[in-house]
């Protein structure tokens, strides 16, 4: 009988691949068998663990041991020192950013301890490629539950009870999206997945597909039966390799263990999914766009109404959620509708997951209940700002979302209060800036992104954003001139109130949010000629204040000879000659140097 005393646990998502765990995967491998430990220790291929910064990462069960920055010719000390020897490698523990102290467990770690993972619950602990390690921690229990012993209204009923909302962007209540797919009358219906995930720098659909493709199909299959669709469709990006693998593999299994086909636990309900693979256009995480990608048509959103749940794909009743939205679904069904709601704000419930990236000490996947601070986000769970620089912003909610500034920093996260304040959750990109952030760069970032990717359909968005572009640009090159801050804002309102989809529409809040909480970098930009943040080539320059002693060392390391001065009086900078390398601020022993 097989005795496992030590599971090593190495992840195995796109961010450790791509440093390297495949080849700790294999010295692991090499170093157990030479060691004669392959009937002792397990090594297990996982998903994502969400600490992305610290990969390749490895878990040393039972201890919970966590290893970071792990690379090959670390291998053969692990496997001596901890698994041979039971002496932990301390030099590859984890430090937390601040006090600088060696966290030997995983649970014991400031990034995990805040968080309530729900969604990504087996993300980093199970094999996403073995679906018997899903059954074991309780998978496919929903389904079942759902198909022997509820009907199709009571899933809908337990679902509304949850509150859960769509995790797309959107917020819309997921229960009474599958009433209307239910009520709507049609002999075909479908159950589409978008896992279009666009936004820069968010990873969480993509990391859930990689981690636990199984919740994911269940949950599809759940809301399958709650609407009557027997078929279902995962609409993901080309550019996510690993995740349609394993989603293939997750299929595959699924069917032949009944889970996935016809008379799925013995009843009448028949369910298949297929995988669609898009081309990575931003627009076609719109719900009507990715329709007619699937179509095979050009991806462009259509007005509304009639709306998907009415006439979707081919022209059938349609249900869209997204991955996050599914993969809560089958903790719904297994633990109740009330249950679910208790967690959460009183408009907002569940769990949410942000993709922390930007200016801040741990980036990764962070997955929270609805309500807590971004204070807390960002502090306690993202370890604080990166070479303890001062806040400056945080932009949550993607491209169609806004720029909050510190006296935000205790705002609950929820979807109400974020859109009061002029952000949205959207679907869950959360980028820290420090001090050194020009938030006009930043609006400037989004809408040449937002209009890059318009579809053009509709002139609001195609002609708007790109007028809101060049005056930003403007703006930043020091052309800026009186009016424009006007003109943004009136064009902002007529995109805001004309474009046809909700992409378009969001599309200029990253303006409105900077103008909003910065204007005076806008107004230092126009009237001043100058970035504050000394971001904008263009206006950049070196200045010396008030601080200065005069002791001349600036004046030394100029290489241009640009600084002039008596000794113990203020120095000043010849403009002209100055080629802003920045060499007199470093020397600088009174802080007396000012760039921007």
């Amino acid at each position: 009988m097989e005795h496992i005393r030590a599971h090593v646990l190495l992840c195995a998502g796109t961010g450790c691949i791509s440093s390297g765990s495949k080849k700790v995967e294999a010295a692991f491998q090499r170093e157990v068998a030479r060691k004669g430990l392959i009937d002792e220790i397990k090594i297990v291929e996982t998903g994502c663990h969400g600490f992305c910064e610290m990969g390749p990462i490895v878990i040393v069960y039972p201890e919970g041991v966590f290893y970071c920055h792990v690379k090959e010719e670390d291998v053969a000390e692990i496997v001596d020192s901890h698994l041979y020897k039971g002496r932990i490698v301390e030099r590859l523990l984890y430090r937390e950013p601040i006090s600088h102290e060696k966290i030997i467990n995983y649970n014991e770690i400031n990034f995990y301890k805040k968080q309530k993972r729900m969604v990504l619950a087996n993300c980093g602990h199970i094999s996403p490629e073995v679906i018997e390690d899903y059954i074991a921690a309780g998978g496919y229990e929903a389904l079942g539950q759902a198909l022997t012993k509820m009907t199709p209204e009571q899933v809908i009923d337990e679902v509304k009870v949850s509150g859960l909302r769509g995790r797309g962007g959107g917020g819309f209540p997921t229960g009474m999206k599958w009433e209307f797919a239910k009520k709507a009358a049609g002999d075909q219906k479908y159950v589409i997945c978008n896992a279009d995930e666009g936004d820069p720098g968010a990873f969480m659909d993509r990391s859930v597909l990689e981690g636990d493709p199984h919740r994911v199909l269940e949950g599809m299959a759940v809301c399958g039966y709650a609407i009557g669709a027997s078929e279902g469709i995962i609409y993901v990006r080309a550019e996510y390799p690993l995740a349609i693998k394993r989603l293939k593999v997750a299929i595959a299994q699924a069917e032949e263990m009944g889970f996935i086909g016809k008379h799925i636990f013995g009843s009448d309900f028949d369910f298949k999914v297929k995988i669609k693979e898009g081309a990575g256009a931003f627009v076609c995480g719109e719900e009507t766009a990715l329709l007619a990608s699937i179509e095979g048509q050009r991806g462009m959103p259509r007005s509304r109404p009639p709306f998907p749940a009415i006439s979707g794909l081919w022209g059938k009743p349609t249900n869209i959620n997204n991955v996050e939205t599914f993969a809560n679904v089958p903790q719904i069904i297994v633990n109740g509708g009330e249950w679910y709601a208790s967690i959460g704000t009183e408009k907002s419930k569940g769990t949410k997951v942000f993709a922390l990236t930007g200016k801040i000490n741990n980036t990764g996947l962070a997955e929270v209940p609805m309500g807590i601070t971004m204070r807390e986000i960002i502090y306690e769970i993202g370890g604080g700002i990166l070479n303890g620089k001062k806040f400056k912003a945080v932009q949550i909610g993607g491209p169609s979302g806004g720029c909050l500034p510190e006296s935000m920093l205790d705002l609950p996260v929820d979807y109400d209060s974020l859109i009061q304040a002029g952000a949205m959750m959207g679907s869950g990109g959360l980028v820290v800036m420090d001090e050194d952030t020009c938030m006009v760069d930043v609006a400037k970032f989004f809408v040449n992104f937002t209009q890059s990717e318009s579809c053009g359909k509709c002139t609001p968005c195609r002609e708007g954003t790109k007028r809101m572009l060049e005056i930003l640009t403007n703006i930043t090159e020091g052309k800026g001139k009186k009016g424009d801050i006007e003109l943004l804002q009136q064009l902002a309102k007529n995109i805001k109130a004309t474009a046809l989809c909700g992409l378009g529409q969001t599309a200029p809040n990253p303006v409105l949010s900077t103008m909003r909480y910065f204007m005076d970098e806008y107004e230092a930009h126009i009237n001043e000629k100058r970035c504050p943040a000394g971001v904008c080539s263009h206006l950049s320059g070196y200045s010396i204040t008030e601080n200065c002693k005069g002791c001349g060392l600036c004046k030394q390391v100029c290489p241009v000879t640009a600084i002039s001065g008596e000794v113990k009086s203020r120095h000043s900078i010849d403009q002209e000659k100055c080629i802003k390398c920045g060499a007199c601020m470093g020397k600088c022993p009174f802080k007396a140097i000012r760039k921007g």
